[in-house]
């Protein structure tokens, strides 16, 4: 791994002694001191809420800078992945490091083929569940269960990804289209092998009620979608997907707790918040001078979904994608969508705000896949899913690097207790 140190490089005065720690720095140049042994030294530890200024890791897999608006997975900018590749060819590229050759991808593409299909006791499974339960609680539920399923088979290696890998980024898709065509009550879908990954998704929810050429057209609109889901470095989800793999835990644990992550509105379910908030600003009369100023008092509950961003402190380069998408998508499917002239006209009223543009509150990339997903017919309470099987392919690269990390351990933060002192125990008569 490039990872560079620099011995004795960051000096600490800590009551009246100095104490010298070392620095790394990674190939893009930015730099950390290394505090690992900072509490054995000193018996003081770094307090870092939310872990806004903490590397937990090294990682390959990708770089992004919130100041400049740079992302790159491998090496690779998103921009020309997006433009280029599959989403296949891109998972490939974050679990293996190399865009594979056609060789490679036909193996791997092969394999995700192989394993695109629900038995029948999984369908059952599925079946058990209430029409009613949210998509994103069911996947949670469902990934945790393949242990059941696959869970004594973990030792196959194909073309060094593990069998485990496969099935998920294969099954997820398959899963998620089951469950709406269930609550709509209709039956499974076998997938076709004769179709992309995103297209056969398509295919599996909606079987052969959009003509083919429409639903290329949302295929090749999907592919680019999931591939700029597909990571974001050691965020909410990835750094749980981590964490819960450091006890050992198997890959289904692991994976299973990262949808519960992603699954809160201020990580992946922001997608459908924005399109919530889109219909309740058409709902309250389409007022958006109003909006904007209850955006700004400190005091209203209303928030202005899908602006701004815990890293980027300029336009997010994931929605500059998005927005392509959504504008390509709308004209080529010649669909009309209110929602869409709402979101346009509430980024240019934000976009140039004082108040917004000080605050780097620029349109993320949540502001414009929700409206994408609407367009294609794709129900809100899926949104999150969508983002899930984009996501996949990052959290399994996580977890393959950190597998093969020969520095790792579990993870153990440490805490600033504010509780109270020890005080004597006072039996319940006494209370």
């Amino acid at each position: 791994m490039n990872l560079t140190t620099h011995t004795d490089a960051a000096r600490l005065n800590l009551n009246g002694s100095e104490i010298v720690l070392d620095m790394v720095e990674g190939i893009e140049n930015e730099k950390a001191i290394d505090g690992l042994k900072l509490r054995s030294q000193t018996g003081v530890i770094n307090l870092d809420p939310g872990y806004g200024n903490t590397g937990s890791c090294a990682s390959a897999i990708t770089f992004l800078d919130g100041e400049k608006g740079v992302i790159h997975h491998r090496g690779y900018e998103l921009k020309e992945l997006a433009a280029n590749c599959s989403f296949l060819e891109v998972a490939y590229l974050l679990m293996a490091g190399e865009l594979p050759n056609k060789g490679e991808y036909r193996n791997w593409e092969g394999l995700v083929k192989d394993n695109s299909y629900l038995g029948p006791s999984l369908q059952e499974l599925l079946n058990h569940y209430p029409v009613r339960s949210h998509p994103m609680a069911l996947l949670a539920s469902v990934v945790l269960s393949l242990t059941g399923f696959y869970g004594d088979l973990g030792e196959e290696k194909f073309y060094q990804f593990d069998m485990d890998v496969v099935r998920l980024i294969a099954k997820t898709p398959l899963i998620a289209a089951h469950f709406y065509r269930r609550k709509r009550g209709m039956g499974y879908i076998y997938a076709d092998p004769d179709m992309g990954y995103a297209e056969n998704f398509l295919h599996s929810m909606f079987s052969k009620r959009i003509p083919e050429e429409r639903l290329k057209i949302m295929a090749d609109a999907l592919e680019k979608l999931l591939i700029i889901h597909a990571d974001h470095e050691q965020n909410c989800s990835t750094s749980t997907v981590r964490m819960i793999s450091s006890s050992g835990a198997n890959v289904y644990a692991a994976i299973g707790g990262g949808i519960g992550a992603l699954w809160g509105p201020l990580h992946g379910g922001a997608n459908e918040a924005v399109i919530n908030m889109l219909e309740y600003i058409e709902m309250s009369g389409g007022d958006l001078t109003t909006v904007i100023e209850k955006a700004k008092d400190k005091s209203d509950p209303f928030k202005l979904m899908g602006f701004g961003h815990r890293v980027y402190k300029t336009y997010d380069p994931r929605a500059v994608i998005a927005k392509q998408v959504v504008d390509d998508l709308l004209e080529k499917l010649g669909v009309e969508e209110p929602l869409v002239d709402t979101a346009m006209e509430l980024e240019r009223i934000a976009t140039e705000d004082e108040y917004f543009v000080k605050r780097n509150l620029y349109p993320n990339v949540d502001f414009y896949t929700g409206i994408a997903y609407k367009a294609m017919g794709i129900p809100k309470e899926m949104f999150t899913v969508m983002f899930t099987m984009g996501r996949m392919a990052g959290w399994l690269a996580h977890l393959l690097e950190f597998q093969a990390d020969e520095n790792r351990r579990i993870c153990r933060p440490r805490q600033i207790y504010v509780g109270h002192p020890i005080r004597p125990f006072v039996p319940m008569v006494e209370r």
